[in-house]
């Protein structure tokens, strides 16, 4: 499963590198700057770049590509050499395409990337900055309860995450584990009575990914 990045809106960077001829042409694209993950899923940072194909006769050639978040734009720590991502990092090898792809996303993932590629010419070494700001969330249940003495076991549940998630096409909710409804709303509400019940969410397509379960379902009537 791959959750994939959404696209809000495309920013382009025209960026400056210490060659004589052909600037216009260094040029990369960040589809989004600001990418939601959901926890343990896959997300990928699109990413687009494009160079002058030749300067002063000699042609250019990509010699390495590196995304990072350690380290400087001059110095930086490619992520495939970071322990904290090993097994985890796959960068695109079509041409033109730096589209970076993480699985197993952590908390600690949490982070802004950026993108370098160097190429043969001189100065031909380039940072698309600002970078990508990747936020790792997890889906978490909310239960609200009105204070209505004819309904004290009435119950809203609301799946929800800390950051926006690419549009879901449904929401799916879970009873002890079993699957009870899928929705495109992320609200679920009905009588809940005193039980050792569970209740828990996830989108559409990451069923893997549910919420942690709730179970705080006691409910007390008070006369005064």
């Amino acid at each position: 499963m791959s959750l994939t990045a959404a696209v809000s809106g495309c920013l382009v960077f025209l960026l400056s590198v210490s060659v004589i001829q052909g600037q216009n042409d260094w040029r990369m694209t960040y589809p989004s700057t600001q990418v939601c993950g959901l926890k343990r899923s896959t997300v990928n940072i699109r990413c687009v770049y494009t160079f002058p194909s030749k300067i002063k006769d000699l042609d250019t050639k990509v010699k390495e590509t590196i995304w990072f978040t350690k380290g400087t734009d001059i110095e930086p720590v490619d992520l495939k050499t970071d322990s904290e991502y090993s097994g985890r990092v796959q960068y695109s090898s079509n041409n033109n395409d730096c589209t970076l792809t993480i699985r197993d996303l952590r908390e600690s993932d949490s982070a802004e990337y950026k993108f370098r590629f160097i190429t043969n010419q001189p100065g031909g070494k380039v940072t698309g900055k600002p970078g990508v700001t990747l936020s790792v969330t997890d889906l978490q249940v909310e239960v609200t309860r009105p204070q209505h003495i004819l309904y004290p076991s009435w119950a809203n549940l609301h799946c929800q995450s800390s950051c926006p998630l690419p549009a879901p096409t449904s929401y799916i909710w879970y009873q002890n584990g079993q699957k009870i409804k899928e929705d495109r709303s992320p609200h679920y509400a009905n009588y809940i009575y005193y039980s050792p019940d569970s209740f828990s969410c996830a989108i559409s397509g990451y069923e893997d990914f549910p919420s942690p379960p709730v179970c705080e379902f006691t409910f007390s009537l008070s006369l005064t």
